[in-house]
């Protein structure tokens, strides 16, 4: 992997990666000239024991613009107002223009709660020149060295003293949130363990204290001699339909034997998994035909400076449940009460799945 790290006009890092050597001549744009002047901070929520963050800047941030002002394009428009550069590279990364978290945070109001600094860092990541590609279109090659890229950012962002847990995710689909539809995702680096990688940890933590095995670990054996709702098995990786899907069409990916962090990856995990999340993406654009609308979210080992055997890096993605002619969102019981309600199996959903075929090359 080749990487170079450039500055933006505004003061923002943008970093480079390729599977060939980069250009020398390559330097950063930016559509904006100024630095951002935004103060994030987070009040402290009583009744859930959990921190909010709070960044009133971020409703200015660009929403499903034209496809000829798409800041994530090479070229945008005649002024070139671009967040990316010519030239001949793969991924891109950059301080994103609208953080909810920031380095620099210093400030909180005081307020009958407690508040601190929105201290952090949010990156996004752009996954390919091509605005019209999708990430499940990649090839292999190409999907290994996004694997590697996150791998270096939790590393790069691990290392700083304030950030304690690294988040890589993409939002993909109207359905989901997406504000562009260039293929991009986003990396939150927090300064706490947010609230369900916490409660994962602490589930993790209490499993491998008694079994001395972390609770993925057992569930992706028990999938292994089941075979039932697999949909890709590799010899270091393994992607399935989770028996405790809240999601129809929720899908885990990892590998199989515990690795803590993206880091810790070997090749040949790297390669694997790279098969299996691209397996993966064609199945899901292939179920209906249609670009097929998910949050897909990586989780990982704290970057606290302890050691977490009991981590197994996984990814996570949640479909809104769509049918041909519906599409269901989160109802009452789950926003409310965080109790899902399922009213389909996963295993009917890993049939479906299954009966797809598709062709990784």
């Amino acid at each position: 992997m080749y990487q170079r790290e450039l500055r933006k006009p505004d003061g923002r890092q943008l970093t480079l990666y390729s599977r060939r050597p980069l250009p020398a001549d390559i330097t950063a744009p930016s559509p904006f000239s100024e630095p951002l002047q935004g103060k994030p901070h987070m009040r402290w929520h009583p009744l859930r024991n959990e921190w909010v963050t709070y960044a009133a800047y971020r409703q200015d941030r660009t929403f499903l613009p034209p496809p000829e002002y798409n800041p994530f394009a090479v070229t945008v428009s005649a002024d070139n107002l671009t967040e990316v550069p010519r030239g001949d590279w793969d991924i891109a990364v950059f301080d994103n223009r609208f953080p909810a978290l920031d380095l620099n945070a210093r400030e909180a109001p005081v307020l009958p709660v407690p508040t601190r600094p929105a201290v952090g860092k949010c990156e996004v990541v752009v996954f390919t020149q091509d605005p019209n590609s999708r990430l499940g279109a990649l090839p292999l090659d190409h999907l290994q060295l996004l694997i590697d890229v996150w791998a270096a950012r939790t590393d790069a962002l691990g290392c700083i003293p304030e950030i304690n847990y690294v988040l890589p995710f993409e939002n993909r689909g109207a359905e989901v949130g997406v504000t562009l539809h260039h293929p991009h995702g986003q990396i939150y680096a927090y300064p706490v363990v947010p609230p369900v990688a916490e409660r994962m940890q602490q589930a993790a933590a209490a499993h491998y204290a008694s079994q001395g095995r972390g609770p993925l670990d057992v569930l992706i054996q028990t999938e292994i001699r089941e075979r039932v709702r697999l949909l890709y098995l590799g010899e270091t990786a393994i992607a399935f339909v989770p028996v405790c899907a809240r999601y129809p069409y929720e899908v885990w990916i990892a590998p199989i034997e515990p690795v803590q962090t993206f880091a810790q990856l070997s090749n040949a995990q790297r390669r694997d998994l790279s098969r299996a999340l691209k397996t993966v993406l064609l199945k899901y654009d292939a179920l209906w035909n249609r670009p097929f609308p998910y949050l897909m979210a990586w989780y990982q080992a704290p970057t606290d400076g302890k050691a977490h055997p009991e981590s197994h890096l996984h990814a996570e993605f949640y479909p809104p449940y769509r049918t041909p002619t519906k599409l269901k969102y989160l109802a009452g019981t789950e926003i409310a009460a965080g109790l899902f309600a399922m009213d389909v199996l996963p295993e009917d959903k890993a049939r479906e799945l299954q009966a797809i075929e598709v062709t990784v090359e």
